[in-house]
């Protein structure tokens, strides 16, 4: 198996972000041959949940495939033990040849960003910024597992219910390869436009405390051109793409063709979206709600696309969304 790392500054990263229920195989498949990124980010995974009978279906969300990036796990949940086996599992390749995926992961990313409120309901992910000493104890625990043979990371926000440089400051002193910030505070959710002025203040923390760590941007950040202004601007190491995706498949393209492309070709895009999702999903009638999130990517931007999307919501099964897409 080929090892792939993240860490390097010899240029910058253009990075698909993790999206829960949006970032699986398919999705990343159908991305990157329409324009590839540096670094896909997975899913998030329970590090809790993979050490417990629900592992087998949980590791599913950590699977690759041959025609994608290499790919970053993002991890979240609450024991510091669970952290480092998980962590352990991923850098010695245990988990990877569990799966049966091509590649070894290119690091292990760590989520204290998420806002949603079942998990700040228990103190995880975006509950972390609330607390410091068992953040710190997660990331010693990941440090561990990973032993040197994977970079750790670890993707969160400007602060809890305000913006605050301590927060980045502690995480920047934590030792960790690369540190990617929501420009944005839980509280704010994505209610509000990306605070980029921060950058300015982050690119002198992190160049003051912690040099060697990568500084990626996110949030609001739609396509590759807007990223390359804001790293130019900034100095940044690079940004994440996210709901941009959504409005362009394209969006990792130097010059993005899709406002050009047409219904046939947008058609067929959402057509193959689907085939690799039937050869994937193990209950592929099970995703259909899934896979109408996804049609919102496709079948837009041309006469009818909204009553194409109207019929897409009424089907029960893959095939008959097939079936509505091939009439």
């Amino acid at each position: 198996m080929m090892q792939s790392k993240i860490g390097s500054k010899s240029k910058p990263y253009y990075i698909l972000a993790p999206m829960d229920d949006v970032t699986d195989v398919p999705f990343r498949r159908v991305i990157s041959a329409c324009a590839k990124p540096d670094l896909c980010f997975s899913e998030f995974v329970n590090v809790d949940g993979l050490m417990s009978p629900g592992r087998k279906r949980l590791r599913r969300k950590l699977e690759s495939s041959v025609d994608e990036p290499p790919l970053v796990a993002h991890i979240w949940g609450l024991k510091t033990q669970n952290f480092e086996a998980i962590a352990d599992a991923l850098s010695s390749g245990e988990l990877a040849d569990e799966l049966g995926n091509p590649t070894q992961f290119a690091g292990i990313d760590i989520n204290m960003g998420c806002p949603a409120k079942a998990v700040l309901k228990v103190g995880a992910c975006a509950g972390l910024i609330k607390a410091p000493s068992l953040a710190t104890e997660i990331i010693a625990a990941t440090k561990r597992g990973a032993k040197g043979q994977l970079p750790v990371s670890v993707k969160t926000r400007l602060g809890y219910d305000r913006i605050d440089p301590e927060w980045t400051k502690f995480l920047l002193g934590s030792g960790i390869d690369m540190l990617s910030v929501h420009l944005r505070t839980v509280k704010e959710m994505s209610l509000v436009p990306a605070h980029y002025q921060e950058l300015t203040r982050l690119v002198k923390e992190r160049d003051r405390i912690s040099p060697s760590t990568l500084l990626i941007a996110n949030g609001d950040i739609l396509n590759r051109s807007q990223g390359e202004e804001l790293i130019k601007q900034y100095g940044i190491d690079g940004v994440m793409i996210g709901r941009g995706v959504f409005h362009d498949p394209y969006a990792f393209s130097a010059k993005s063709p899709w406002p050009d492309i047409r219904k046939k070709e947008r058609v067929e895009l959402f057509l193959k979206h689907l085939t690799l999702y039937m050869e994937w999903a193990d209950n592929p009638d099970k995703g259909v709600k899934r896979l109408n999130k996804y049609a919102k990517i496709y079948i837009n931007g041309f006469e009818g696309a909204k009553e194409l999307r109207e019929k897409l919501a009424q089907a029960n099964t893959v095939q008959q969304m097939q079936d509505v897409i091939s009439a």
